[in-house]
């Protein structure tokens, strides 16, 4: 039950890659605060002989596009070591940051980020012959909540989420298009978060209010498939593989009351994994993967225990669940304070004495990951 119909693998590593502006006006890139992009090649021999046969990256868009010139060295650097450590990687194409020479909400945005994602699968295709796999946007619901909605990022928009989010589901067509335009083999991932929320028990006035806040979560997918704002251009064909992001805040109390998954016995309004997994299949009936999960400090290693336990039986359901990605698979500091780090990936990071990050291994998370690859594994 660990073999994968669409990627080499099951267990995919994902790498922290955000590269937007917060709410200092500072802009991110994770892959280089986190010495990934110098350690690149260390870092998949790594994954690579624990399993992993698949990484999630993230190219920088603001990076690679300056406007009159594309530089994709960043990219290609990425490709050959990924050939060299035979590792399969996914990509994602914007991971909450852009150029800041257009403005998101403007036309421009939409044919920037085509012409962006064409030139993208032209270095790809150039490269090798293995049928690749594309994010174009990553979280569109959640990236338009905290740009559009809530000023938790670039552009710091407040009550224009709604608008943020068809946007997005614009340029992501357009970023589709253009990517078959080059490569019809290409596959599309669309990840977003998957949630479920719950009326508060002593406010049942709040069940619509509730409702609407958890059927939001299908909104963006809608949108791509046709089913929802058929003037964006939706249609079932660009709905290709469904994502879902899964962490331990997922489920809450409307409108932002945590339930506890670590309380035993756990609050019964709950949902298991496998059954909201199950839910996402039979809306859309398309393969899914869990793209990203993951926990923190010394709850990292019951989390995947639970994760990967639901992964399987959401199989034994028949739900067509592809893959499992950790992320981060290297841990990773917080958005807003770069001093603080939340030991959250198989490897803690620590100063070295070279001015490098020594990867630290997080001992009981990796015997969890070795255990529950091997119940995966058993058939």
């Amino acid at each position: 039950m660990s073999d994968s119909a669409l990627f080499r693998g099951f267990w995919l590593a994902g790498f922290e890659s955000a590269c937007h502006i917060n709410r200092q006006g500072t802009r991110l890139d994770l892959v280089s605060a986190t010495g990934h992009d110098r350690e690149l090649e260390s870092d998949y021999v790594r994954v690579r002989e624990l399993g992993f046969a698949g990484v999630r990256e993230s190219v920088r868009w603001h990076l690679v596009d300056g406007g009159r010139r594309l530089d994709y060295s960043t990219v290609r650097h990425m490709l050959e070591a990924a050939g060299r450590e035979d590792v399969q990687i996914l990509w994602t194409l914007c991971h909450y940051g852009w150029p800041e020479d257009v403005a998101l909400l403007s036309s421009g945005f939409v044919e920037r980020f085509a012409r962006y994602c064409g030139a993208m699968a032209r270095v790809v295709s150039d490269h090798g012959d293995e049928i690749p796999f594309y994010t174009p946007i990553n979280e569109i619901s959640f990236f338009a909540w905290a740009a559009g909605e809530k000023g938790l990022m670039y552009p710091f928009g407040v009550g224009r989420g709604a608008e943020v989010k068809r946007q997005l589901v614009r340029a992501a067509i357009a970023g589709i298009e253009a990517i078959w335009e080059v490569d019809p083999r290409a596959r599309i991932i669309h990840v977003d978060p998957l949630i479920h929320v719950v009326t508060p028990r002593v406010r049942p006035d709040l069940a619509r209010a509730a409702a609407d806040q958890r059927a939001a979560q299908f909104d963006a997918w809608d949108m791509l498939a046709g089913g929802m704002h058929p003037d964006l251009g939706g249609h079932p064909r660009y709905l290709d593989v469904v994502g879902v992001n899964y962490y331990h805040a997922n489920q809450w109390e409307h409108p932002d009351q945590r339930m506890r998954w670590e309380d035993v016995p756990r609050d019964p309004r709950w949902i298991p994994l496998r059954h909201l997994l199950a839910e996402v299949y039979t809306r859309y009936g398309r393969p899914l993967v869990i793209s990203e999960t993951s926990h923190f400090g010394a709850g990292r290693g019951r989390w995947l225990r639970e994760v990967a336990d639901e992964a399987r039986a959401a199989r034994g359901l028949g739900v067509p669940l592809e893959g499992l990605c950790i992320y981060p698979v290297i841990d990773r500091p917080d958005w807003e304070d770069p001093e603080h780090w939340h030991n959250s990936g198989l490897w803690d990071l620590r100063p070295a004495g070279d001015g490098r990050l020594e990867r630290v291994p997080c001992v009981e998370y990796l015997a969890e990951l070795r255990e529950a690859q091997g119940r995966l594994s058993a058939r």
